[in-house]
């Protein structure tokens, strides 16, 4: 493998034959002349993983790789017309239903898991994020009067931290509402924060038998029905732990059943943590560890926008803008493949800056991933001075 570049290899990892099944079924490369599905994927990879600020840097940077584009499955390098044509017709349904079958497989991996929680829910983390757009150029984008922006609600699944499902809105969108089409894994838990204190929402993951740890608005009116006993000479930042019913008549009609209240001191912030749950079972620690795992998707939410190409964009259309966020959230998914797949410890920052700089360079991806630091040596030569007189 290390006659063909770094961008080579990472691209002949992806699954292509599931990628054609897909443009089968969309039938996305209808009436195509020359820029396939295909290229047009390698190309917003490659714009996300070179970190492109537009489509000349795009089609200019794959130029460059001359030779070399065979191996990428790419015929010749896309003109900047043709990347700035298909990113607004080419539908960004393609990428979405690409990246959740890469989830789908990797997640199957063991070596994502995580063994923090001794439970066998599978835990998901709830939040969404804002990505700013200047609503004269993106006047789809509505938001505030002189500004655009959508926002990204997402299901972050625990084990891998990736997202196991993505709903891009305007930035009007509030995050409760965006949340309602999310899918529910019966016993599984999610956890977010005050935005989600919807008990309408709340009632419909409860009919569908997930648990839910949410931060609870202020101003909750609840009658306190019991209260737990709180653990003995461990666990002191617990202050309460009770069974509650809401008070609000409106809040009731909308959640009629009983509730977890865990109250928890956070000694970083100085402040309480109050807590709702559907979960009678489980300790007031585990409550309390899962809410505190949440910081998780605010780390995913800063390495996307840090890392990857989506604080700026390409192209205007809401079609380019779609298409360049699901391919950000590919190389994503790539980026801790490689990182699960290395022996090297990696950051995360780090492996996407040296792939930065290393693209088009020839060398054994694995061993790079395993030794990025170690010189490849070759054989040494007995070289004998000749006699000069």
């Amino acid at each position: 493998m290390a006659n063909l570049t770094l961008f080579s290899q990472i691209i002949s990892k992806l699954d292509r034959l599931s990628f054609s099944k897909i443009v089968t079924n969309k039938q996305t490369d209808k009436h195509q002349k020359g820029y396939n599905s295909w290229t047009h994927l390698v190309s917003m990879l490659f714009c996300q993983f070179a970190k492109s600020q537009s489509v000349r840097d795009i089609s200019n940077g794959l130029r460059s790789a001359t030779g070399n584009l065979n191996h990428l499955g790419v015929q010749k390098a896309p003109s900047k017309s043709s990347i700035s044509y298909q990113n607004k017709h080419r539908s960004w349904e393609l990428f979405r239903d690409y990246y959740y079958h890469l989830y789908q497989y990797l997640g199957q991996q063991a070596r994502f898991k995580q063994v923090k929680f001794r439970i066998k829910s599978k835990i998901f983390l709830l939040d969404s994020t804002t990505i700013s757009l200047c609503l004269s150029l993106f006047d789809w984008a509505k938001y505030k009067t002189a500004k655009g922006a959508v926002k990204m609600h997402t299901l972050l699944d625990y084990d891998g931290n990736l997202p196991a499902y993505v709903n891009i809105t305007n930035g009007k969108t509030a995050d409760n509402k965006g949340a309602y089409e999310i899918p529910l894994i019966p016993r599984s838990v999610i956890v977010a924060d005050a935005f989600y204190n919807d008990f309408s929402l709340l009632n419909v993951w409860d009919s569908n038998k997930v648990f839910f740890v949410i931060r609870h608005k202020e101003n909750l009116q609840f009658d306190t029905i019991k209260e737990n006993e709180l653990p003995e000479n461990r666990h002191q930042h617990i202050l309460k732990d009770e069974i509650i019913v809401l008070k609000n008549k409106t809040s009731k009609q909308k959640y009629p059943k009983k509730l977890r209240r865990v109250v928890v001191w956070d000694e970083k912030n100085q402040n309480t943590i109050e807590l709702i749950t559907n979960q009678v079972t489980w300790s007031c620690n585990t409550i309390s560890e899962l809410y505190k795992s949440r910081w998780d998707i605010e780390i995913f939410f800063r390495d996307i926008k840090q890392l990857l190409h989506i604080k700026s964009f390409i192209g205007t259309s809401e079609n380019a803008v779609m298409i360049q966020i699901w391919t950000a959230l590919i190389t994503i998914l790539i980026l801790k493949a490689l990182k699960a797949l290395a022996k090297y410890n990696w950051h995360l920052s780090n492996l996407v800056a040296f792939i930065r700089l290393n693209m088009f360079v020839k060398i054994d991806l694995q061993k790079w991933l395993d030794k990025p630091f170690e010189e490849d040596v070759g054989p040494t030569q007995n070289v004998i001075q000749g006699v000069l007189f």
